[in-house]
């Protein structure tokens, strides 16, 4: 799946993904940048 590096500032693929929900009761991914290690998150369709 593939997220936002805010420190990288690029589009990279996820690695580790797990899928969350959130309060508000919609779908999101968890992930790590492959690169820099940094946490990486993005908001799914519901």
């Amino acid at each position: 799946m593939e997220g936002y590096c805010v420190k990288c500032k690029a589009k990279k693929e996820m690695k580790n993904v797990e899928n969350t929900t959130l309060k508000n009761g919609r779908k999101a991914a968890k992930g790590k940048c492959p690169t820099c290690g940094t946490g990486m998150f993005k908001i799914l369709g519901k």
